[in-house]
């Protein structure tokens, strides 16, 4: 037997081991997901989102103090408001509960970078992401409002917008209003590829924003499909998306993998509420080692191509790259 050839070789020591690491992560592709809601004193446990919290704006500065500390530079900013209504007005108020905090969020720390999550769900009276005609979703009726969050989220200091809802056309609707107040730098980073999935069921917990009728498969995304992932995709790159993002992450590797062959923009993916809430479940109960299954699926996205990792263990990913667990 020809054993000239060993594999192994290369894995003997961990040092040895980084040096040829195909995988690279670094703390600087990291974002952290963060609730803000109205009033003071706030910061209030996710029941099933354990070691997440809402918080309202007086409370805010303390958790990004911790992002910032951990070596993270980036957030998503998602609201919850008092009023709800037909056309989810808060989500573009000038003094909405995500307005505010991109201004408390900059005052406090004027360089860590800010995105919006552009969607209309946690703000209609319906659950719904956009203006409902009957109790259908009006495509093109929505476009203009979700280019109004958009713009006023940027008004208020976001440094990103990031749209969320699913209809077609919104990200030609947004780059179009932000460059017309002159907003050209400001980059889009598109939720192209949203799944309709049974992994959101947390995020609706914590932000308030399951449908009161229906679903949302008319216009999320069917997970038995492939192939329409990568025309989403090619569809918001040419409306003008600067950032292609993949949601969920766990389970749609395969279609980061995808994206990825067919796109040249810089692939997101997030890795959403079921999935932190089971590894935090599984991990609490013993069953699993939560810091390896952490580390491992964050580098299992890295390893399908993302090049962006939203997660709500950003600030414990950042410390396991520290310790050189991962990265």
């Amino acid at each position: 037997m020809d054993m000239s050839i060993r594999p192994r070789r290369l894995r003997k020591g961990s040092v040895l081991r980084k040096m040829v690491r195909e995988t690279r992560m670094d703390k600087s592709s990291l974002i952290y997901p963060l609730f803000v809601k109205e009033g003071t004193g706030v910061k209030e446990e996710i029941p099933t989102m354990p070691g997440q919290y809402r918080y309202s704006i007086d409370q805010l500065s303390f958790a990004l103090e911790e992002v910032v500390k951990a070596g993270v530079g980036s957030v998503m900013f998602f609201g919850i408001p008092d009023h709800k209504d037909a056309c989810g007005s808060g989500a573009y108020a000038e003094d909405g509960i995500v307005q505010k905090a991109f201004r408390e969020a900059k005052k406090q720390f004027p360089d860590l970078y800010c995105i919006g999550d552009v969607c209309m769900c946690e703000y209609t009276s319906h659950g719904h992401c956009g203006i409902l005609k009957g109790d259908y979703v009006d495509n093109d009726r929505t476009l203009e409002y979700l280019a109004k969050i958009a713009l006023s989220q940027v008004q208020a200091g976001a440094d990103m917008v990031a749209p969320s809802d699913m209809m077609d056309g919104r990200v030609a609707a947004i780059r179009e209003l932000l460059d017309e107040h002159g907003y050209l730098e400001t980059p889009i980073m598109s939720y192209a590829v949203k799944y309709a999935s049974a992994f959101y069921g947390p995020f609706r917990d914590a932000a308030g924003s399951a449908p009161a009728f229906g679903d949302r498969k008319s216009y999320q995304m069917d997970y038995h499909n492939r192939r329409e992932a990568v025309k989403e995709a090619l569809l918001d790159v040419e409306e003008g998306a600067d950032i292609i993002m993949v949601k969920p992450a766990m389970s749609y590797l395969d279609v980061v993998s995808e994206v990825k062959e067919n796109t040249v923009l810089p692939i997101a993916a997030y890795s959403v509420s079921g999935e932190y809430s089971m590894i935090k479940a599984a991990g609490s109960l013993g069953y699993v080692d939560e810091a390896a299954i952490i580390c491992e699926t964050a580098a299992s996205a890295y390893r399908a191509g993302v090049d962006l990792y939203l997660t709500y263990f950003a600030k414990e990913l950042a410390g396991f790259m520290d310790e050189g667990r991962i990265g």
